[in-house]
């Protein structure tokens, strides 16, 4: 009982409510019951080491429980982060029975991911994707050929020459976003919001969401804040320690997380079928716009299972709205959540460094002048806009530690052994904090990517980040979720200025550098 109030004090799974249960005799004994279970794979389950070589440094584990009190499990990033000055930049945490090994450089995480992908190409088993009736995602999907036809769905509708077909539509929704600013500054965040979730949903279905309060829309927001906290691997960690939890009934005291699971394969449910649906009966008409679907839809290999491929389909696209892998997204493959957060860090920078966004201005009025509002063809002569966006990935990277790969097998790096099985964490907070290769890191400085002369390093390419994946696991929706992002950037700054709002008296409301967390920042 004790060890179990400790572990629901330090690990926040506010979807289970194990506070609610405490004081019940029933979860009396279940408590017994998971006590024998922990001590049974403490004892038992232990990994073993056959080639008798060193796991990669880091913090002694405790009996049973290994780090998991060690660790600050709201923000796990800053411990990984902080442990890299001791352990280096391979890190080993064990948690709830399960081996974490934590990549804090970028040049560890290419050798692994790049280098090996055989070995690092897989995830983890996480038991709320199909608790929350998420295990269609691409981003989560195991290693194989499922997965290898979603890749190449991906890979045939979100490839770079794609991008530029989609130029217009997100010209054309960064007006409107820009009217919305200018109606109601005071409702940027949902602005922000609704300017992402309509560029994803013209790129992947081709439909054209309401103004206000769009029902396919919604139905995904709800979706994913149910995700952000489910999904994140230290919460579900005491899942896969406990399986015996997924059999509680829903019913049962402190079984919260089950009927939010319930209600959440309902919303999953609509989030497949509802879009998918609505383009399926549009091509049918004739009707259909250009989108990822529809383009999939037209090259079916009707050789091959016709069934297969249209859910594979339908799961593509759904991925696209939920999850961004990527510009930092539920790490879904270019979702809404994580590119509206990237929208909101830039405006809070924007706040707190008004000499950047002074810079910003002269630069657009120097190249453009007051005539007309940027367009794509300006951006090689917008350089300064660009080191703004690298920055920002850097300064505040919404998914910190990426979404976690698998070791489908052992492997050693540089002597030290590496389990299979085990969750492989990306730490790009850390990797942005290289003091190494970044001064001063909690400053936001565009010029860190920008040469004497003014120009772009030719090394910090916004598709090449961390912040996208890594090896086989990159993210194929990075491109058009730069393109869109850079587009409300550049458009923002052309308009507006960004500044404090005023209280009644006039003066200016101080804002801090603050968020919420969760897999997504």
């Amino acid at each position: 009982m004790i060890a179990l109030s400790l572990i629901s004090s330090l690990v926040p799974l506010s979807a289970i409510h194990v506070e609610e249960a405490l004081h019940t005799l029933t979860f009396q004994l279940c408590a017994v019951v998971l006590m024998v279970f922990f001590l049974w794979l403490f004892v038992f389950k232990r990994k073993t080491n056959a080639q008798g070589l060193p796991f990669p440094p880091g913090p002694k584990p405790l009996p049973l429980v290994g780090n998991i009190f060690h660790l600050n499990t709201a923000e796990p990033w800053l411990s990984y982060t902080a442990w890299k000055k001791k352990y280096g930049d391979l890190l080993y945490v064990r948690l709830l029975g399960h081996d974490f090994i934590v990549l804090n450089s970028e040049k560890v995480a290419r050798a692994l991911l790049d280098q090996r992908s055989t070995i690092y190409s897989d995830r983890p088993y996480i038991p709320t994707n199909t608790l929350f009736g998420m295990d269609f995602s691409t981003v989560m999907l195991p290693y194989g050929d499922e997965w290898r036809l979603h890749r190449k769905l991906f890979q045939h509708s979100l490839r770079v020459e794609s991008e530029a077909r989609y130029r217009e539509v997100y010209l054309t929704r960064a007006r409107t976003l820009l009217t919305n600013l200018l109606e109601a500054p005071a409702d940027f965040e949902a602005h922000l919001k609704s300017y992402v979730a309509s560029n994803v949903m013209a790129l992947a279905y081709g439909y054209e969401m309401a103004v206000r309060d769009d029902p396919m829309v919604r139905t995904v927001r709800e979706l994913v804040n149910l995700l952000a906290k489910a999904l994140s691997p230290e919460r579900t960690a005491i899942l896969s320690a406990f399986p015996i939890l997924e059999r509680i009934p829903a019913w049962f005291p402190g079984a919260g997380f089950k009927r939010d699971a319930i209600y959440g394969r309902q919303l999953a449910a609509q989030v497949l079928d509802g879009p998918f649906n609505w383009v399926k009966k549009n091509l049918a008409s004739g009707n259909a716009p250009p989108s990822m679907v529809a383009d999939c839809l037209a090259n079916i290999d009707e050789k091959d299972d016709i069934e297969r491929q249209e859910y594979a389909i339908k799961a593509t696209a759904a991925t696209v709205f939920i999850v961004n892998a990527t510009f930092p997204t539920y790490r879904t493959e270019a979702g809404f959540e994580t590119s509206s957060s990237t929208l909101h860090a830039f405006i809070l920078a924007m706040l707190l460094h008004p000499e950047v966004q002074a810079k910003a201005q002269a630069e657009i009025d120097s190249v453009i002048g007051s005539g007309r509002l940027p367009h794509f063809d300006d951006r090689p002569s917008l350089p300064y806009i660009d080191a703004i966006l690298r920055e920002l990935l850097r300064w505040n990277p919404v998914v910190p530690l990426g979404i976690p790969h698998a070791t489908s097998s052992e492997d050693v790096y540089e002597g030290q052994y590496i389990p299979k099985g085990a969750f492989v964490i990306i730490n790009v907070w850390a990797m942005g904090r290289d003091e190494d290769k970044f001064t001063d890191a909690e400053d936001f400085k565009p010029e860190r990517f920008l040469s004497e002369d003014g120009k772009l390093l030719a090394d910090s390419a916004i598709s090449g980040n961390p912040i996208f994946g890594l090896g086989r696991r990159i993210c194929p929706g990075r491109f058009a979720s730069e393109a869109f992002v850079w587009t409300a950037v550049v458009s923002i700054l052309s308009a507006f200025n960004i500044t404090k709002a005023k209280d009644a008296e006039g003066k200016e409301i101080d804002v801090k550098k603050q968020f919420t967390t969760g897999i997504a920042v």
